[in-house]
């Protein structure tokens, strides 16, 4: 039997010597819109890039071989890859969301709502006794799941919901880009798809747009490839040949990435102007033995709450060097957003409340910068507070 490779050579290796015709190392990227038939009435497996292109199939293969799955489907953004989730439900099914899902996740859910598409329902996946009432009670077609959430790092027990959906026949799908393939796999914990927004860790280079979605379930992959087709949202060539080059440093990116946020978080965790932190590394954090249990480290991702709410925010991102203000995560600089005005600025005051989202919280993507550095800047910048 022949021995199953780790991670970090199955995304290094992706693709490595499949072209037959020169004998490059690196997988050429195809750009071309249309491939030639060979004779009438003949299939063959690429007839037009926007249902199937060679360089998006190997990224794809990559991921789903990374994660543990069939197949899936590479898609032009991360909320396309929701997008596509979505539309493989029928009518009127019923999704239970989590209460603090990233904003884009709650606008879209929402708004199909609201147009009376799907019946939806959020609740606090942390409370695993409420998650198995709710399910109890309205039968879900699906079950969503971010773990950990956006903003504040909540993990939840992807392995014991999805028993519990499965005793319903519910479908499964999780949002794993906080932590990528390289520290979580859900499929293997008995979700049925799992969902990236490759733009982020995947890449990590903050020079794509783009999106993944990953099954186990050959039913489901029919599905996928089907409604990606027709809705037009699989991802470009170009953006896919970048995410698969990205997906080779991953695991060594997300080393650097985890111990820059560890000792971001300690710094934080010991300065008087800091009210909390949020990072399940933390042995004080609720969710940290969860997350201990199904993650393969504790990730890139924090936020903490500073005192003095949006006013001390603004001296404190006036006051900060080598951090960029700006949207997004996972690339190789290190990030602040304030998720109130940004990521979650879509939900209403009692909302963001409601999921413990405050003026006062900034979520920081810690880079690849040198530690010492970083630790420098962020004490600098509290220092103007």
């Amino acid at each position: 039997m022949k021995k199953k490779l780790h991670k970090d050579t199955i995304a290094t290796r992706a693709g490595i010597e499949t072209d037959h015709q020169h004998g490059a190392i690196v997988p050429p990227l195809y750009l071309s819109t249309n491939f030639a038939f060979k004779e009438v009435g003949q299939e063959q497996p690429y007839e037009y890039s926007r249902q199937g292109n060679p360089t998006r199939d190997h990224l794809t293969q990559a991921l789903s071989e990374l994660e543990g799955g069939v197949g899936g489907e590479i898609t032009s953004s991360g909320m396309a890859a929701v997008t596509l989730i979505a539309n493989i439900l029928k009518l009127k099914s019923k999704v239970i969301l989590p209460h603090d899902c990233y904003g884009g996740t709650f606008r879209l859910f929402r708004t199909l709502a609201e147009k009376g598409i799907l019946d939806i329902h959020f609740i606090n996946q942390g409370n695993i006794d409420l998650v198995e009432r709710t399910i109890k009670k309205i039968k879900p077609d699906l079950v969503w799941i971010e773990t950990p959430s956006n903003p504040l790092l909540q993990a939840v027990d992807i392995e014991k919901i999805s028993n519990i959906a499965k005793k319903f026949d519910a479908l499964v799908a999780v949002d794993n880009t906080f932590l990528s393939p390289a520290l979580q796999n859900p499929l293997m914990l008995g979700a049925d798809i799992v969902m990236h927004s490759s733009t982020k860790y995947i890449n990590g280079h903050s020079d794509i747009i783009s999106g993944a979605v990953i099954t186990n379930d050959e039913e489901i992959l029919s599905d996928l490839k089907f409604w990606a087709n027709n809705l037009g949202i699989t991802g470009a060539p170009f953006d896919s040949y970048l995410a698969l080059r990205g997906l080779r440093t991953l695991s060594i990116r997300m080393e650097k990435h985890e111990k820059n946020a560890s000792a971001i978080v300690e710094l934080l965790s010991n300065n008087s102007k800091v009210k909390s932190v949020y990072y399940p590394g933390l042995e004080e954090h609720p969710s940290h033995a969860i997350a201990k249990k199904q993650q393969n480290g504790f990730g890139g991702m924090l936020s903490f709450e500073i005192k003095g709410g949006l006013g001390s925010v603004k001296q404190f991102v006036d006051g900060i060097e080598i951090f960029s203000f700006a949207e997004s995560l996972g690339g190789f600089e290190s990030l602040i957003t304030h998720p109130y005005t940004m990521s979650h600025a879509v939900l209403t005051p009692k909302e963001k409340a409601n999921v413990g989202i405050s003026e006062g919280l900034i979520r920081i993507s810690a880079g690849l910068e040198n530690t010492e550095d970083l630790i420098d800047a962020l004490d600098a910048g509290l220092k103007k507070i």
